[in-house]
């Protein structure tokens, strides 16, 4: 990889560390805490999963906030959101501020997944976007066993607002460090900032939607 890759690299691994602490925690502290601690009914956490997507399925809006911010920057924003929509979570014990948070959680975490795939792509070519995805795919495995052992460890130490928190600001930190950094390349060709539809790939949209809604449903 060229210095403009490599920088572009390191920056994604980063805030992909950092994304994937954010979702990893929650995934693994929010069933806990909002039975145990505000007391949700299930059909009330099946509510929040719900709202929890709705950040992903207005993803595509990301091209207009890209007509006022550097794509790089927006990513760097992204995981600030998503450390904040963490670190409140658990100063906001009850059902509407479960909503607030995930839903500020969730902005953050899908606004970064789509600008990572989109810098993936435009900084590294056929042959090498493949080999950083499953460089980053790999990061963020590795990292979900690490927070596991963390949050594990934490228990007995912290409540949960003070998991969240320290959880949150480590995330904003990290989203903090990108907002000051600048990755970017001058040599790329003008990315086009509009929406763009062919019908022709109907199918692979269709795919792409019901692959993304079964990781969900998993997860």
């Amino acid at each position: 990889m060229n210095d403009a890759q490599n920088k572009m690299y390191r920056y994604l691994v980063a805030l992909t560390i950092a994304s994937t602490i954010g979702l990893e925690s929650w995934l693994t502290l929010f069933n806990n805490f909002a039975v145990e601690v505000v007391g949700l009914e299930g059909n009330q956490v099946g509510l929040i999963q719900s709202i929890r997507e709705i950040p992903g399925f207005l993803a595509f809006l990301i091209v207009y906030v890209l007509l006022v911010i550097k794509e790089h920057r927006l990513s760097a924003l992204a995981i600030i959101i998503l450390g904040l929509g963490m670190a409140v979570t658990g100063l906001l014990p009850s059902f509407s501020g479960l909503i607030f948070s995930t839903l500020i959680m969730s902005f953050g975490f899908h606004y970064f997944d789509a600008t990572c795939d989109s810098l993936t792509l435009q900084y590294f070519d056929e042959k090498k976007s493949p080999w950083v995805f499953g460089k980053l795919g790999s990061l963020a495995s590795i990292t979900n066993i690490g927070i596991g052992i963390l949050i594990f460890g934490m228990a007995p130490l912290l409540n949960f607002a003070q998991r969240y928190l320290l959880i949150g600001g480590l995330i904003m930190t990290a989203g903090i460090w990108g907002i000051t950094q600048n990755p970017t390349s001058s040599n790329l060709p003008p990315q086009r900032k509009k929406v763009v539809l062919r019908k022709k790939y109907w199918l692979f949209y269709f795919l792409t939607l019901m692959a993304v809604q079964k990781i969900k449903f998993q997860k």
